[in-house]
């Protein structure tokens, strides 16, 4: 078992040797063909606005179509693990999040890959705003008095777009500062968990706010709070919740662009000038402010160094909070 082991590791390594001068020889005519951005997370999300807003103006800039690929489920990884197992030729990029490359690892069982070693980082993409919401029928008016229901009911259910997201994590941190004991209810995306809280089948929820903003501005639903450090520009009359009494409460949610580890620099240089460059675009930031999301490009290195900082950081968290996925 050894012999064959290090057999296939040195042809692993010999592949990758004979790989790395075509790439280099290709990153000149990049891209060629069309790119697929795949988006671990199920179509009507924040992360699925943000992709098809950006990836159409960076489909001009680059000159090849960029393809959307909704691939959700297992808190993003399954999305995630598609990502780090493709070729690392620019053609296959993913959205990643704080989720996907800080938490998750921490908090499932099993991972089949590491967020510090299987990608490359290319441009962050900017932060949402995480909203605490109940059906616009609902008793529930405050962040008060969600607490006061959750004392009396406990177990009280709270929908997330999925185990292990920053909503996952809003909800642990909710529960810990105010000595509640709530059950969490995921789904695969916001936009089944918002369908069930339409319907009353479900009645409290932390989403990104660009998935739920619609509904909260048609008096569908009811904003409590956001998670932010500040009020939300979308929701000015919403308090945060550490303006609702939970003094210290701040949770704000990154993203970005990843592609497979040992993406050659020239294609690296490339997608981040494209995304970047449409992240700065006026229409862009108009659009996806107003849907509560702030855009923000970087160099992928500063992604680099927020993945590692946030990865370590969050593994105190998880660990403090006792997270844990299947």
């Amino acid at each position: 078992m050894k012999k064959s082991a290090f057999a296939l590791t040195r042809r692993a390594a010999a592949v990758a040797l004979l790989a790395a001068p075509f790439l280099l020889a290709h990153a000149a005519d990049f891209p060629s063909k069309p790119i697929k951005f795949i988006v671990p997370y199920s179509p009507g999300g924040t992360t699925d606005l943000v992709a098809r807003t950006v990836g159409q103006k960076v489909s001009e800039k680059l000159g090849q179509p960029v393809l959307i690929d909704n691939r959700g489920g297992a808190g993003g990884n399954i999305g995630m693990d598609a990502v780090a197992k493709a070729a690392p030729d620019g053609y296959t990029i993913g959205f990643g999040a704080i989720s996907t490359n800080a938490l998750n690892p921490h908090i499932y069982k099993s991972m089949a890959f590491d967020p510090r070693k299987d990608f490359t980082a290319i441009s962050l993409l900017g932060m949402s705003t995480i909203v605490l919401e109940v059906p616009a029928s609902s008793a529930i008016r405050t962040v008060p008095d969600l607490i006061a229901a959750a004392k009396k009911n406990p177990g009280l259910p709270y929908a997330t777009a999925g185990t292990g997201t920053s909503m996952n994590l809003a909800g642990v941190m909710f529960a810990q500062m105010t000595g509640t004991e709530l059950t969490h209810v995921a789904y695969k995306g916001s936009g089944p968990a918002i369908t069930d809280m339409l319907g009353n089948t479900i009645g409290v929820m932390f989403d990104n706010l660009p998935a739920s903003l619609p509904h909260i501005q048609a008096g569908k639903l009811r904003a409590l709070a956001v998670a932010g450090g500040t009020r939300s520009p979308s929701l000015p009359d919403v308090p945060t919740m550490a303006e609702a009494g939970l003094k210290g409460y701040a949770l704000e949610p990154w993203f970005g662009v990843y592609g497979p580890a040992k993406v050659p620099a020239p294609i690296v240089k490339a997608l981040n000038e494209a995304f970047v460059e449409a992240l700065a675009m006026p229409d862009v930031k108009a659009k996806l402010q107003q849907a509560g999301f702030s855009p923000r490009g970087s160099t992928a290195q500063e992604l680099s160094t927020l993945t590692d900082t946030e990865y370590k950081r969050l593994g105190d968290v998880a660990r403090k909070a006792g997270m844990t996925a299947d």
